[in-house]
């Protein structure tokens, strides 16, 4: 952080700091040193009477240790700004050596699947079993323990894949990531709302929908082509290599209802596949093996 904040920080907790030790000072100098215990204030309420009781004095001195531990605390640990501490302990230089550790324990596990092909490391139920628990550590968070993904999230167990489902694919999303953009009003934003409402009922007349407006989708049909083929064709089936996603299979990423085909056209979309750098080769080779085995691409090579 810049040195202004540095110093701001610093100060106000130093403030903070000082100040209990003014309070807890000036309370206990302000008791009188006569005072008797129990004695009332002259309110009863209910045979329940008010006492006035000094302060313990074992209370008084946790306080005051407690203020000293925080400021030894303070001087051996960041805390201050951009102070580092006299130990000089960083908590980033810890979750290092922890994971550093970590990979020498658990390196030779997933080392010993790295020259087997993920097809066939498919069927390996020792191997998926360590894959599925870096799976539920790393991805499940969003696309769901089982896979079956959620809203804006993609299910990885059906054949419908945005970004290619080919292992060399997936071992390609989980190294780098993916980011999707789908441009609000396609690549013409001079297209009304009505117009939109047309390339709508086009797109749901592409999946065999029963309540299409015919002819508002036929109106669609030459919009579609004019800005929104350049991504997913003019068949409607998409580019892998684009990430644009196959709008004829009736499978929808944020809902293929109506009204959201229409505010996807409306505002756009923007999704975020995160690179999953924590993870070592050996890790995302085991992984991929793991997602083509949900997809159940592994049944099929096997049949084969």
């Amino acid at each position: 952080m810049s040195s202004f904040w540095s110093i701001w920080i610093s100060a106000l907790i130093l403030i903070v700091v000082l100040g209990c030790w003014w309070l807890v000072w000036i309370v206990r100098r302000n008791q009188p040193s006569d005072r008797v215990e129990n004695r009332s204030v002259g309110h009863e309420v209910d045979g329940i009477e008010e006492l006035d009781n000094p302060l313990p004095k074992w209370w008084y001195w946790m306080f005051i240790g407690l203020i000293l531990f925080s400021l030894l605390y303070l001087a051996l640990y960041p805390g201050l700004g951009n102070y580092q501490g006299l130990l000089g302990w960083s908590q980033t230089e810890a979750w290092e050596r922890e994971m550093e550790a970590a990979r020498e324990k658990y390196g030779p596990l997933f080392a010993q699947y790295a020259d087997t092909p993920a097809p066939e490391l498919a069927h390996n139920g020792e191997a998926m079993q360590a894959a599925q628990r870096l799976f539920s550590n790393n991805c499940a968070t969003c696309h769901g323990s089982a896979g079956r993904g959620g809203y804006g999230f993609p299910n990885l167990t059906d054949d419908n894949w945005i970004w290619g489902g080919s292992v060399d694919a997936i071992k390609h999303t989980l190294t780098n990531g993916r980011q999707a953009n789908m441009p609000a009003r396609g690549i013409n934003p001079n297209l009304s709302n009505d117009q939109l409402g047309d390339i709508t009922e086009y797109v749901l007349s592409l999946n065999d929908r029963s309540d299409v407006n015919e002819a508002a989708a036929e109106r669609g049909k030459p919009l579609f082509a004019q800005a929104c083929s350049t991504c997913h064709g003019q068949n409607a089936k998409g580019n892998q290599n684009m990430g644009a996603p196959n709008l004829t299979n009736d499978t929808w990423l944020y809902g293929g209802d109506r009204g959201t085909i229409m505010e996807t056209l409306q505002y756009g979309r923007n999704g975020h596949m995160p690179a999953q750098k924590q993870l070592s080769e050996d890790q995302i080779h085991l992984m991929a093996a793991y997602v083509y085995r949900l997809s159940g691409q592994h049944r099929e090579k096997g049949a084969e």
